[in-house]
């Protein structure tokens, strides 16, 4: 083959190449064109449609998590309702049975002081009787103050303190220097060291 047809080919080639090309952009410049012109066609009330309908779909999805936000607080409200009351139920329970156990020990003395009387009953007997009612008594306080912390207040003969003793009568006389609890008209009780009951005393003062 010549150089001459070669040369021909070549420049065909080209020529082909450039037509193709400028077919390729005159298509995306018509599509362009196209684009624009569907843009450019909207009239102001379908720009205004438009923009209502976007604002519906953004109000509906507000109205959505609205919705969501009010059911999940009402959900809320019900669990804090039901735990209130869950919390009063157990208070009054706790109250209602706080002195179980406490009644529980009293029962053992009520049962003591049952046969006591009933064997006072057959036996007549007063020393017997007074044994019987001193135990119980004795058994009474070791329970209250090993299982409960109650301990009776060791007056007579202490000096006076108005933190535990309350005066009823007053003697005055010489032979006090200070004032001391000469008689127990009541017995006074601490509950684990705090004074539950102060005791009834009389008290002697120094003149």
């Amino acid at each position: 083959m010549s150089k001459e047809t070669t040369d021909d080919i070549n420049t065909k080639v080209d020529e082909n190449e450039v037509e193709i090309n400028f077919e390729t952009k005159q298509e995306m410049k018509k599509e362009a064109k196209k684009e624009k012109k569907a843009k450019k066609e909207l009239t102001p009330l379908e720009e205004k449609e438009l923009e209502i309908a976007k604002l519906k779909e953004s109000l509906e999805t507000v109205l959505i998590s609205e919705q969501n936000a009010k059911d999940q607080l009402l959900r809320k409200v019900a669990e804090l309702e039901n735990f209130r009351k869950r919390l009063i139920r157990d208070k009054d329970e706790s109250i209602h049975y706080a002195n179980n156990q406490l009644i529980n020990d009293l029962l053992q003395s009520l049962d003591d002081f049952e046969r006591a009387i009933t064997a006072s009953e057959a036996a007549r007997d007063f020393d017997k009787i007074h044994d019987g009612v001193v135990m119980v008594n004795d058994k009474l306080h070791t329970t209250l103050e090993k299982n409960w912390g109650l301990k009776r207040i060791e007056s007579l003969g202490t000096d006076f303190d108005p933190e535990k003793h309350e005066a009823y009568m007053m003697e005055q006389s010489d032979d006090y220097d200070k004032e001391v609890v000469i008689l127990e008209l009541g017995a006074g009780y601490t509950l684990h060291d705090r004074v539950l009951r102060p005791a009834k005393v009389k008290v002697g003062k120094p003149i």
